[in-house]
Order: C-alpha cells, then sequence, then structure tokens
C-alpha cells in the first residue's frame, strides 16, 4: 500500500488526493488501510445529502459549506456521481456548482464515479470519508444521485441524512416513501419559492405524523429553502446542529461509529469472498452449463448447487 500516512494525518492535500485515488481504482481492497487510520477515526460529523436529479442537491451543499466555513470548520464533499457512459468517470458538475470554494484549503470536493459497481461503492464512499476524518475534517458531506440502493447504502455510512426534494416531487414521494421514511432525518424541500412548496410541505408532514415515532427516537424534521435565493438556510442548518446534539445526547454518534465499523468488516469479507470464489474454472463452467444450445434444459438451482460445492475450481 503506497501511501503517505503522516502526509494524510498533516492533512497534506496531495497526500490524500492519492490515498483517494487508491480507494477508488483499487479494486479489491483489504483492511490496511482501515487499520493504519483507526484510531484516528470518529471526530468527523458525517451527513449524507441525498434525492432525486435536479432537486438543487449541490446548490443546497454549496450554502451548507459556505455556512460552516464561516464557524471555523473544515468541510469534505463526496460527491457520489452518475458514471459517463462514454469515459467510465464522474460527471462533475458539483465541482461547478460549488466552484467558489474550490480554492479554498478548508474544503476538499472529490467525486466518485459509480463505474458500475455492486455494493462495493458505498464501502469506497465509506473509505475515502475515513481519509478526511483522519486527515481532521471537522465535516464530511456524501452527496448521493437519486434514491436507490447505493443511496441508502451511502446513507447509512452518514450520521444525519438530507433527503432533498422539490415542490413538483409530489409522484416522487409517493413512489420513494418507503425508502424515504427510513433513512431521512431532515427532509428539506429545496426550491421552495415554485408553486406547491407548501402543498409538498403538507404531504411530507402528514406521511410523518402517520408514523408514530418511538420514544426517544429523533422526530423527522421538514424544512423549506431555496437555496439559489439564499432562503431557509439558518433554518437548515439550526436543525442540523439540533439533530447533531441529539445524537450526542444519546449515545447514537459511538453506535453509529460501531455500525459503520461492521458494516466495513462485513463489505471487505463480502467483496473478498466474492473476489476469490470467481476462479477462471468456476467462470467457464458457469459458461459451458449457460450455452445458448442447452439453456432450456438446465435446472438453475443444480448449477448453483454444483458451484458451490466444487472445491477444485
Amino acid at each position: 500500500m503506497d501511501i503517505d500516512l503522516n502526509g494524510i494525518l498533516n492533512s497534506k492535500r496531495l497526500a490524500i488526493s492519492r490515498a483517494l485515488s487508491f480507494v477508488e481504482n483499487t479494486d479489491n481492497l483489504d483492511m490496511e488501510l482501515t487499520d493504519a487510520l483507526f484510531k484516528h477515526l470518529g471526530r468527523a460529523y458525517r451527513i449524507g445529502v441525498t434525492g432525486p436529479p435536479g432537486a438543487g442537491k449541490s446548490s443546497l451543499v454549496d450554502r451548507i459549506i459556505t455556512y460552516w466555513r464561516d464557524q471555523g470548520k473544515r468541510i469534505a464533499v463526496i460527491s457520489v456521481d452518475p458514471t459517463s457512459p462514454f469515459t467510465g468517470g464522474a460527471i462533475l458538475g458539483d465541482r461547478v456548482r460549488m466552484g467558489r470554494h474550490y480554492a479554498d484549503k478548508g474544503v476538499f470536493i472529490r467525486s466518485m464515479a459509480t463505474r458500475g459497481s455492486h455494493g462495493g461503492l458505498a464501502l469506497r464512499a465509506q473509505d475515502a470519508a475515513d481519509i478526511f476524518d483522519a486527515a481532521g475534517y471537522d465535516i464530511i458531506v456524501y452527496e448521493t444521485v437519486g434514491v436507490g440502493q447505493v443511496e441508502l447504502d451511502v446513507a447509512k455510512a452518514a450520521d444525519t441524512t438530507l433527503v432533498v426534494l422539490v415542490p413538483e416531487s409530489g409522484d416522487d414521494i409517493q413512489a420513494m416513501k418507503a425508502g424515504l421514511m427510513e433513512i431521512a432525518d431532515l427532509f428539506v424541500i429545496n426550491k421552495a419559492d415554485r408553486q406547491g412548496a407548501n402543498q409538498a410541505f403538507a404531504q411530507i408532514q402528514s406521511m410523518l405524523e402517520m408514523r408514530h415515532p418511538e420514544k426517544g427516537l429523533w422526530p423527522p424534521q421538514v424544512i423549506k429553502t431555496s437555496a439559489l435565493q439564499d432562503e431557509g438556510i439558518t433554518d437548515l442548518t439550526t436543525a442540523l446542529i439540533e439533530h447533531r446534539q441529539f445524537l450526542d445526547e444519546h449515545g447514537i454518534i459511538r453506535q453509529n461509529f460501531r455500525d459503520r465499523i461492521q458494516f466495513k468488516i462485513q463489505s471487505h469479507i463480502d467483496e473478498n469472498v466474492l473476489h476469490s470464489f470467481w476462479t477462471q474454472g468456476r467462470a467457464r463452467q458457469l459458461d459451458q452449463a449457460m450455452a445458448t444450445e442447452k439453456v432450456r434444459n438446465i435446472l438453475p438451482g443444480k448449477i448453483v448447487a454444483a458451484l458451490l460445492n466444487d472445491e477444485t475450481k
């Protein structure tokens, strides 16, 4: 592992960038980096920002950065982007919208491409956040596109999760109800200067009132903002501070840290077992079983059993 650990701990941007590239581009990660950084983890406050495309998440994150930079906090943003179909890399629109912070040494913005990842992206995003945590950043923001499985996994790596919607999101709210209800600590109706903002606000409030949260659990809040008009940002940052205090008072921050480490251990095991299982022999065996002329006569369950029980491959 060719990583400058002292450079990371001393917050050297080049060392951080190289470590992030290692995390993003290494197919089969081990736990060496985690072990090296472990005693320096657990200090940063991690915020997940998700929601459908076009909800203004990057503009909202830009305002959050401005607020906390005014408080003297150092902020890292991990923007999980859709993969470009032409280059295989991340679409860097977030850097355009957060451009005014690009030269700020107290802000580090990093885009990570999905690259067709099946579950591994959430692990790599968490590894990236751990690098920023060890480097002394106070706030780490995960920005994700949509509310699919990757976004749900990344949200679990955050202490506070914001689900950002727009007044026109009525149909999306119904379609994504289960996922939204599970992950959101704060709902943000962005672009609230548009028609329909009050209706969307009332719709989410009504859904939340039907949940009857257990005693001692955080009751999710709904906040209206307009990132471009710089409206509602104070309400949002106040809610973030209140949620962080709630997490501290109830010991949830410590539990979140434990859960993240457990997720990382399980994910690394999953990746390594999967990587070691699909040898050339097993891949060839599956291809042969799935030959076009045979496919209508196979029993998929028997093929699975044969692959799992074959220790010679």
